[in-house]
Formats: C-alpha cells, structure tokens, sequence
C-alpha cells in the first residue's frame, strides 16, 4: 500500500507532554520533489488543527532538502503547490535555468587542457627518445647477456622493459577521461535562487536564527566527497554554511551536477551516503517520524499471457538503471527500519510514505523532466490520498496518540477544491479519494520520457 508503520509507543506508558514530531524528506530529483510535494498537500489534507508546518523538527536530503526550507519557514503544500506552478507572489519559480545550467567552465576548460597536454606530449615524447639513445647499446649488452645466461620467456621479457625504459617518455600520456566534467551541470543558480527567496520573505539565510525565528530544527544532510562522510547542517550542528548552500550541497547529484565546492569542501548530494536520515530525527528527540521516500523499485509482476514490452530489461539501460537505484535507496532504508524495530532507547513511531510497489506510471516518469512536475503532482497527491484513507483508521490511531487528528470530511473538502482549482479530471484507474476502478490495470511500461 506504500505505507510502513513501525509502532513502539505504549499508549499506557506515554507522558502527557507534547510529542515531538519530525518530517524527514528524501530526494526525488524533479519529478520525484513533485509527486512528494503532492503526497504532502494529501497528508495535509486529512490533519486537522495541526498541519505539516507545524511541526518541530524538519529533516532534508536533496530534493527533499529544497522542500524542507520553505515547509519549515511556514510555507504550507498550497503555497508550495503555487510556487511549483509559479503562481505564488511570496517566492519566485524554481525555473529549468535554475535546475538545468549547464556547468560551461568545466566543459569547455578541461577538453582544452588535455588538447594542450597532447600537444606537448609528442615532443616531450620525441625529445626524451633522443635523450635515452646514447645509453641503448650498454643497456642492449647487458640485457643480452643475462638473457644468453638463462635464455627463458622471463628474462625476454626484462630485455624489453629495460630497453623501453631507457627511452620511454618521462611524462604520461593524459588520459582522454580527463576531459570529462565532474559533473555536466552546477546547481549554484538553486543557491542564488533559494539565498533571494529567503531574503524575499524576511527569513534568516542563517541556521541559528531561523531556529530562533521559527521554533523548530531544520537539518539538512550531504555527503562529503574527499571523506565520504556524512555532513549534517542545522543548528547545533555544522552552522558554517548558510542553508541556502547547505542545499546547494545536498542537491548536488552526481554526474549530472558538479560538487558543490563550498568553503574549501567538496559535497555532493546527501542521498550518496543515506537514503533518508530518520536517525537525524531521533537524535534530536522524535517521538513521531514520517518519512516520505519518492523512490522504490517496481514489482513488475509478468503473467507468461503478457507480451515482453512490459519487461523494464526492454526499456534499455534508463529503466534498468532506474530499477537499479531505487532497489539500492530502498534496501538501504529497509535495512535503517530493521535497527529501529530493535533500538533500545527509541520508544517512538515511525510512518513511511512511499510510492506504491505496482505504480507504473510513476516509475516510467523521468526524475529530470521539468515539463511533468504537475502529473507528478497529481499523482503523488492521489497515491497517499488513496493510501490514508485505505489505512485511515490505524493512522488516525497512532496519530492521535501524538496530538495529531485526521478527518475524513476535511480531506474531502479539500480534495475537492484542488481537483476545481487545478482543473483535474478524473481518469478511470486514477481518481481522487478512492480506489481505482478495476483494480490493479495491466499496461505496459509507459515510455521514458525527457526532460
């Protein structure tokens, strides 16, 4: 139903202080920030008194680190929908300049330095060959002797080597992989971006005194290259930069983007070393953790009656790849949940909010194309509507053991109002507030797209 609940609170044993709620946001890349951003306007919908930007600790990775910054400044779903849409007056679009810049001094300056090492290679290489002649036929004796001695495939073998190190080039031949970028594009615009829309709005650019402004403890997380260690900025904890570069770092996806060279350090995006960070939360104090993670391998079960362009095999190296990473970020949170069944000191509750395990549609999205952010949207927001009210009464259960009530009529209200708002119509196996008709459909694997 993509939805984990790991329940370890004693109703009978709880004190009547207030819970401390964390949300801990994965990454998701384009689509993926979108269909969680709709996830979070559906689980918003249902609460009541109490909504997601009210809660005490904000925990960040990635996509999901650029959603955490404006969640925990206040910005509810609505207003991030808007912002998603570029119809919000409080902060500017995220724009495809902003996501897509192409990293121009790394591609153009490393192609020509390795012309320029070539260049020089083949005199260097000629002028060291004339330099190692003189010192050929005493090196030749030797070698020959030796090997008139013990004339065997070994002692061939050194003749050669030694006569090609006497004239062999005293610089290496560069190597064509160094034309390669770190990375093909530089995420420093979703800095500049994030750094102007938090001057828009009056909010501190600065851990310490958001915290101090807002009432709640925002971390974001990234992993360090050089080291490979995980790095948590917030209050409290690595204060050196400020958050915008925080998420600059944390959104620094491999190969697509370049390290985020912040302060002398080189970080890319948190996900390389987490999948989601639900320790950070409990560190700090949790008692109730909600997890969303965009990404989780399909189950794409074949009937042998069932033609072979349903296999993700068919789809080439981009869905083999898909499937791939999102069984490893998976796996990895799988085996985090596993640790916090058994942990000792940890008498919280802990949802996890994921994509469904048989959705198609979701999978075959490219988590770079920009242009499908609304469908991601909009399936997001029906996939954990459709999840909350399946499993509506244990959540509302375990919720209200934390302070939190849910409320079937609300969420209908307001699910009604953003399907006017948003002009959406509903679609045979996909509708707003209830199970799809027919079940599970059987389709092929929809065509990967692009950004």
């Amino acid at each position: 139903m993509g939805l984990t609940l790991i329940r370890k609170t004693n109703p009978r044993q709880r004190t009547k202080r207030a819970s401390k709620i964390a949300l801990v946001l994965a990454g998701g890349a384009m689509t993926g920030g979108a269909f969680k951003m709709g996830g979070l306007k559906a689980l918003n919908d249902f609460l009541v008194g109490r909504g997601i930007v009210d809660f005490d600790i904000y925990v960040g990775l990635s996509a999901g680190a650029l959603l955490s910054v404006p969640l925990a400044a206040g910005f509810t779903p609505d207003e991030m929908i808007r912002v998603i849409d570029g119809t919000s007056d409080r902060f500017e679009p995220l724009r495809p300049a902003d996501l897509y810049t192409p990293n121009i001094n790394e591609i153009v300056r490393r192609p020509a330095r390795l012309a320029w090492e070539l260049t020089r290679y083949g005199p260097c290489m000629l002028a060291d060959f004339v330099r190692g002649i003189p010192g050929l036929p005493s090196t030749f004796h030797d070698a020959l002797g030796e090997l008139l001695r013990s004339p065997d495939y070994t002692h061939v073998e050194r003749m050669a080597l030694r006569l090609r190190d006497e004239v062999s080039p005293r610089v290496s031949l560069p190597a064509l992989t160094d034309a390669i970028p770190s990375g093909f594009m530089t995420n420093a615009p979703v800095e500049r971006w994030l750094r102007r829309n938090l001057e828009k709005i009056g909010v501190p650019n600065d851990f310490r005194a958001f915290a101090d402004r807002q009432g709640n403890n925002l971390l974001i997380t990234a992993c360090e290259l050089d080291t490979a260690e995980r790095v948590i900025f917030g209050a409290g904890e690595h204060e050196g930069l400020r958050i915008s570069e925080a998420v600059q770092a944390s959104t620094a996806l491999p190969i697509l983007y370049q390290p985020a060279r912040l302060d002398g350090v080189d970080y890319i995006d948190g996900a390389v070393r987490n999948t989601a960070n639900i320790d950070v939360a409990i560190d700090k104090g949790a008692d109730l953790v909600i997890c969303y993670n965009p990404f989780r391998p399909i189950r794409n079960t074949l009937l042998p009656s069932e033609p072979d362009s349903r296999r993700i095999a068919d789809r080439g190296l981009t869905g083999v790849l898909n499937q791939v990473f999102r069984t490893l970020l998976q796996s990895r949170l799988r085996l985090g949940l596993d640790r916090y069944r058994d942990h000792k000191h940890f008498e919280g509750d802990i949802v996890v909010i994921e994509p469904k395990e048989h959705d198609l549609d979701f999978f075959g999205l490219n988590p770079l194309a920009y242009r499908k952010r609304d469908a991601a949207l909009r399936h997001g927001y029906e996939s954990v509507r459709t999840t909350v009210e399946h499993r509506f009464d244990e959540l509302d259960e375990l919720f209200d053991g934390h302070g939190l009530r849910l409320s079937r009529a609300v969420a209908a209200r307001r699910a009604a109002d953003i399907v006017r708002e948003r002009e959406w119509t509903d679609a045979p196996d996909r509708q707003v507030g209830g199970r799809a008709r027919g079940g599970r459909s059987r389709k092929t694997l929809p065509a990967h797209e692009s950004p």
